[in-house]
């Protein structure tokens, strides 16, 4: 029934979502491929039509499960994929078989050139390794920004860890052949410190040679023109503080921010005050320099609240219009013997929040996107 209305609903917005595609700003880099131009102006159109779900990881593993062709927490409880899908480049600089223990890189390669295939949308960050202690991206250590910019120690080092990362990007190929559009969230959660390119580890005029370099050295040496450049934050309060590292508008398509549930939703309303406040600061932003706004990352680990979907989550959005939310992965249990996933599987008591969330006529998964892929 969903699917249905959805198709009436794109079918009455078909030409004023025509006139949008065609007044929607251009992608800052003008070499982009034509599918990666096409996706951006689609993005356009859907942020007046809902709000696309995403998930990470959600083809590779779930609760209880590991790499198992077409298996989906999100479509076991919904009877749809997400609409967005997200990855991360963890490792790839380290020359290492995977990600994570679960998939190779080739297997992530596999089920981002599904995605495709299928019409979804990928979006990669990358938890990169610091290149100063050579550790990993959650030892903050300052000055690692530093040692990488032009006439530092570690530039050349980094530079060859974007071969790296460059390689693998333009290796995703559709069946179509063509180079797959990739949503790129580098350096993510800037605003916090727990990175060793967050706020309080590099002045916010390094964080911008940082961005604009990679940004130069990917589309211009590279000729990585697959790539939707996302800026993202973590937590702000002010308008100052989510531009303070930004790049400049020349370097940016998307802007968005990262926020988790931690504290009880019945007992406090912290989290939807706190992430409302953000979003009418990043509307403003998106508004005055022409971004796409989203939610990059969230969720409420193991969702113990069975309202979360339809109210908590809903409410801290509000009217806003925002491109997409993805919540996190479903690791299911881990080393230290704790269940962390942030997506209802099958038998979740909270499963049917989830599909009231999903029949959200505000809501936007797989299916529903298919008609705006039609003519890719």
């Amino acid at each position: 029934m969903k699917f249905i209305q959805k198709i009436l609903a794109v079918s009455l917005l078909f030409c004023s979502g025509f006139l949008l595609a065609q007044t929607a700003w251009p992608l800052s880099n003008e070499n982009a491929t034509p599918e990666t131009q096409n996706l951006y102006r689609k993005l356009w159109k859907l942020l007046d039509q809902g709000i696309m779900f995403g998930h990470q990881d959600d083809l590779g593993y779930g609760v209880n499960w590991r790499m198992q062709q077409g298996r989906s927490d999100v479509k076991e409880v919904s009877g749809d994929y997400p609409a967005v899908f997200g990855w991360d480049l963890i490792h790839l600089e380290e020359h290492k078989q995977g990600p994570i223990d679960f998939f190779s890189f080739r297997d992530m390669k596999r089920m981002m050139e599904e995605v495709y295939n299928m019409g979804g949308i990928n979006t990669v960050s990358w938890h990169t390794s610091n290149p100063l202690t050579g550790k990993s991206a959650w030892d903050n250590s300052k000055g690692a920004v530093r040692t990488i910019l032009p006439d530092g120690e570690n530039h050349t080092k980094y530079l060859h860890w974007l071969d790296e990362v460059a390689g693998y990007l333009l290796s995703l190929k559709g069946k179509d052949k063509k180079h797959i559009p990739i949503l790129f969230r580098p350096f993510h959660e800037l605003t916090g410190s727990w990175f060793w390119w967050g706020e309080g580890n590099c002045t916010p005029e390094e964080f911008r040679q940082l961005w604009v370099m990679t940004y130069h050295y990917m589309t211009e040496n590279k000729k990585v023109n697959n790539l939707i450049w996302v800026y993202n934050t973590a937590d702000f309060t002010t308008e100052n503080e989510f531009m303070e590292f930004y790049p400049g508008d020349r370097y940016v398509d998307i802007i968005s921010f990262d926020k988790y549930v931690y504290d009880n939703p019945v007992l406090t309303d912290v989290f939807v005050e706190n992430a409302r406040r953000q979003f009418g600061i990043m509307d403003k932003i998106a508004r005055e320099h022409h971004k796409i706004p989203a939610l990059a990352e969230t969720g409420y680990e193991q969702i113990p609240y069975n309202k979360f979907w339809t109210k908590t989550l809903m409410d801290a959005v509000g009217d806003y219009k925002i491109s997409y939310i993805l919540a996190w992965r479903n690791h299911g249990l881990t080393s230290e013997n704790k269940m962390h996933y942030y997506v209802p599987y099958k038998g979740h008591p909270n499963e049917q929040n989830f599909r009231d969330f999903y029949n959200l006529k505000r809501t936007l998964f797989l299916k529903e996107i298919q008609i705006e892929n039609a003519d890719r």
